[in-house]
């Protein structure tokens, strides 16, 4: 079956919880989050076969309407990034770390995807929005050159273009530090 990630935000809390309703009544898709967030949005987040998934995008949307901010549907996703959507969790060892930080979630998610598709490295968090502002991040983890090499191709994924705010790798990073990037 090809995964898919499907991802609304809209800027009304109430037709964000009508809207994720339609999207599970529509197609078989599983709920990854469905949240208020600041500044007064709403994140919608799930996913399921590529079918289910934009059919479910596509009838939120006509609920959502003008409310609608953003939308998209990631075909093909890396289950690793299913997986991280807060849902963080710190390998024994990181011989580098890297940080990619979005303006949006969409974006994140697509530089995540981008990320560990381009190099051996470990998806550690893929933080959306909620409680930062509207922005998103990603931490990552692996050997530095295979970091460096995630961290380039997921801040300059063309469905992130000017979404990125910034990023860093850092080698051997002190084992203190990991335990607060959660």
């Amino acid at each position: 079956m090809r995964r898919a990630i499907g991802f609304i935000e809209l800027n009304s809390i109430a037709k964000g919880v009508e809207t994720a309703d339609i999207v599970l009544k529509t197609a078989a898709v599983h709920l990854l989050f469905s949240k208020a967030s600041c500044p007064g949005k709403y994140y919608i987040l799930f996913t399921g076969d590529v079918a289910a998934v934009q059919a479910s995008v596509d009838s939120g949307l006509v609920i959502a309407g003008p409310h609608a901010v953003d939308s998209c549907v990631i075909p093909n996703i890396d289950e690793r990034v299913i997986e991280a959507v807060n849902l963080a969790h710190i390998p024994d060892e990181m011989a580098a770390v890297g940080v990619m930080e979005f303006y949006s979630v969409t974006a994140a998610v697509y530089g995540a995807d981008a990320a560990v598709k381009a190099a051996n490295v470990d998806l550690v968090d893929v933080r959306l929005g909620t409680g930062i502002g509207g922005k998103s991040f990603v931490v990552l983890t692996g050997e530095v050159a295979a970091v460096r090499a995630s961290i380039e191709c997921g801040v300059n994924t063309p469905s992130a273009e000017g979404m990125v705010v910034s990023s860093v790798v850092i080698p051997s990073p002190h084992p203190e530090l990991l335990e607060y990037l959660m």
